[in-house]
């Protein structure tokens, strides 16, 4: 898989408005989601969320690897400053 098509499969099952930045190489993965729908989770729900998503495409040796990090956008921004 290419990261633009890791991309496009959390944007279509993430909720709406979620962003989503990959890189890799084929079969491993860094993912930064940064979603509202993260407010008030635990970091392990956050990441099963973003792993559900990629559940069928993990199973199936597609996605070999997927690093992933999670954020609120308040946490983005706080990263960012």
């Amino acid at each position: 898989m290419h990261p633009d098509d890791v991309k496009q499969l959390l944007e279509s099952r993430l909720p709406a408005g979620a962003q989503v930045m990959v890189q890799g190489d084929g079969r491993y993965f860094d993912v930064v989601v940064v979603s509202d729908a993260f407010d008030g989770l635990t970091r392990v729900r956050k990441q099963q969320l973003v792993l559900g998503a990629l559940q069928a495409e993990i199973a199936d040796g597609r996605l070999h690897a997927v690093n992933v990090k999670t954020l609120t956008p308040a946490e983005w921004q706080a990263a960012q400053d």
